[in-house]
């Protein structure tokens, strides 16, 4: 149902905006991010020097916060609408620190699982430290961000949160799985996709809403916001993995069709190119296959109609969140569905 739609129901991003006062939503969340990764640290109070060293080359500060970022503009949008408080609170803040350690502890076990050599543009733990004690690391980081959820001292937040970590386990085996029927095909890389990018969003956004307020309507604007801009994200990134070069994206381009993956490019694409069916069966794993599903899809509609779809989850997410009351973070927040569709990386 998602897969026919006129290119004329989309406008030009730009126009989104233009009667509204522009916001950077990185420097507006800058204050409030001051010290993130100093404080990530101080969450991994290690004392075996090599479990440091690892830790370090990971929360390095080079990063750009996105997660956290969205956080804390979601907690002063929540906060201004219940009353008006311009001031995060330090437990939302936390739970912008908890979202970024359990980001990178995923990211450091799916580097382990696909094997990859390059993350952001340089090596990744498995390749310097070898897969176990990149597995550790990962491990270690995630049992941080527990105790640091657990300091909180709140029950519904550490439910909403740990809710994220299950969805990330079930998403990977999701993953690991492929569908035969061409429908649930789509379903089954929606639903991996809410739950190994989205749900971090979603949930971390819903948590500092229920801190700052108490209506659950607003807790639900926020978990949808979330929801729609964290899929997005994903599916630009699926359609960056055949647009964009090496350099830019910071790991290889086509590693996912490289990994077995059918993104939503190829699945659009397969709609056209029936004979790929075989192909996302195998998992590309025939010599020549990711040479041709390459072929395939950039000579079909795949990549526009997966950046449509990555429209409609924004515009869903922009209205969501318009439903609040208005401050600079929640144009902020408008302004970042934007940026998600017009990134290069």
């Amino acid at each position: 149902r998602f897969h026919h739609t006129s290119t004329s129901h989309w406008c030009s991003c730009s126009k989104t905006i233009s009667d509204e006062k522009y916001q950077d939503p990185f420097q507006l969340g800058r204050k409030d991010l001051k010290n993130l990764y100093e404080d990530i640290k101080k969450e991994l109070l290690i004392s075996a020097a090599e479990l440091k060293e690892m830790c370090d080359y990971y929360f390095d500060g080079k990063g750009k916060a996105f997660r956290p970022m969205i956080v804390v503009l979601m907690a002063r949008a929540c906060n201004i609408h219940h009353n008006n408080s311009k001031e995060v609170q330090a437990s939302q803040r936390s739970v912008a620190i908890i979202a970024e350690m359990i980001h990178t502890a995923s990211l450091v076990h799916d580097d382990v699982i696909d094997d990859a050599n390059s993350r952001r543009g340089k090596r990744t733990l498995n390749q310097i430290w070898g897969e176990r004690k990149a597995v550790l690391a990962g491990d270690f980081i995630l049992s941080a961000a527990s105790v640091a959820l657990a300091r909180i001292g709140n029950t519904t937040i550490i439910s909403v949160l740990t809710q994220v970590i299950e969805d990330l386990v079930r998403g990977e085996f999701l993953q690991l799985g492929s569908k035969e029927n061409e429908n649930e095909r789509f379903a089954h890389y929606l639903e991996k996709t809410f739950k190994k990018t989205a749900s971090l969003i979603a949930n971390s956004c819903k948590a500092v809403s229920i801190l700052g307020c108490p209506d659950p309507k607003v807790h639900e604007i926020a978990y949808q916001y979330g929801k729609n801009v964290g899929i997005a994200f994903q599916l630009i990134d699926d359609v960056l993995d055949f647009t964009s070069c090496a350099a830019h994206l910071g790991k290889p381009t086509a590693a996912d069709l490289k990994l077995g993956l059918a993104t939503g490019p190829v699945l659009f694409a397969c709609r056209q190119f029936p004979e790929m069916n075989a192909m996302i069966m195998r998992r590309f794993s025939k010599p020549g296959d990711v040479e041709r599903a390459w072929k395939y899809v950039l000579q079909s509609d795949g990549v526009q109609q997966t950046t449509y779809l990555a429209q409609r989850y924004c515009h869903a997410a922009t209205r969501e969140i318009r439903k609040l009351r208005p401050s600079p973070e929640r144009e902020a927040l408008v302004h970042l569905t934007e940026m998600v569709l017009t990134r290069d990386k």
